[in-house]
């Protein structure tokens, strides 16, 4: 079945699975002889992320993931490996079984203007991505809530343009917002928890399901914002 688009963006799927660090350890090397690793990933393989997710004080994004809505939007700003010179704005999306992301570049300076609730600016913003986060700051209170930190590690399969990632050793930093302060308090979640997601267009080719029998993985609709909210 073909992906439906949604402002003409292209869907695809994706599947979340919870494993131990012992299950991720055996995955990691059975994927490592069939698939590539991202060659965007530092010598180890793998990179730092933080993001930072929006919501409101009726915590509405994190309600609507924990009831499994089939439709929810979710922003947050995203860097990699602490370059606070390269940041994204980002919005996921959810529509049935498919998921949908936009991204636009966001300076630190706007961030900081975000954070301290100075929004006026972005009303007639060039980037349509921020005029869209304006309005719904201004409908519904979002605000930038929690950040989050993980290891990611990832594996690609061109064939069905296959992405398996492994987020590791995820904190929270509970109810500050402060994205880009390198010295920001973080807390542990469960660091014995990897959370595997593999995303893929219209069909997951036969080798790739058969390497994913492996231990004992819980599929379900993991979220790392949700499991940072558990902690505060």
């Amino acid at each position: 079945m073909r992906s439906i688009g949604l402002d003409g963006l292209k869907g695809r799927r994706e599947l979340k699975f919870e494993m131990t660090t012992m299950d991720c350890y055996l995955l990691r090397n059975k994927l490592k002889h069939f698939m590539e690793i991202d060659p965007h990933a530092n010598k180890d393989g793998k990179y730092l992320i933080r993001s930072v997710y929006f919501d409101n004080f009726n915590d509405k994004v994190l309600t609507q993931k924990k009831e499994g809505f089939y439709e929810r939007d979710k922003f947050r700003v995203r860097l990699y490996d602490f370059n606070t010179n390269y940041l994204n704005l980002e919005k996921k999306s959810k529509r049935n079984n498919l998921t949908y992301k936009q991204k636009c570049r966001l300076t630190a300076n706007e961030y900081e203007k975000i954070r301290n609730s100075e929004i006026v600016w972005m009303e007639n913003d060039s980037r349509p991505l921020v005029q869209e986060l304006y309005v719904q700051m201004k409908l519904y209170q979002l605000k930038p809530v929690t950040v989050v930190d993980y290891e990611r590690e990832v594996f690609i399969y061109r064939y069905g343009n296959v992405r398996i990632t492994f987020d590791g050793s995820i904190k929270t930093s509970l109810r500050n917002n402060d994205l880009l302060n390198s010295d920001l308090a973080m807390v542990h979640t469960n660091p014995e928890i990897v959370v595997l997601e593999v995303k893929y267009d219209e069909f997951l080719p036969g080798i790739i399901k058969q390497l994913l029998q492996v231990g004992d993985m819980r599929q379900g609709a993991y979220s790392k914002y949700h499991v940072s909210r558990m902690y505060g």
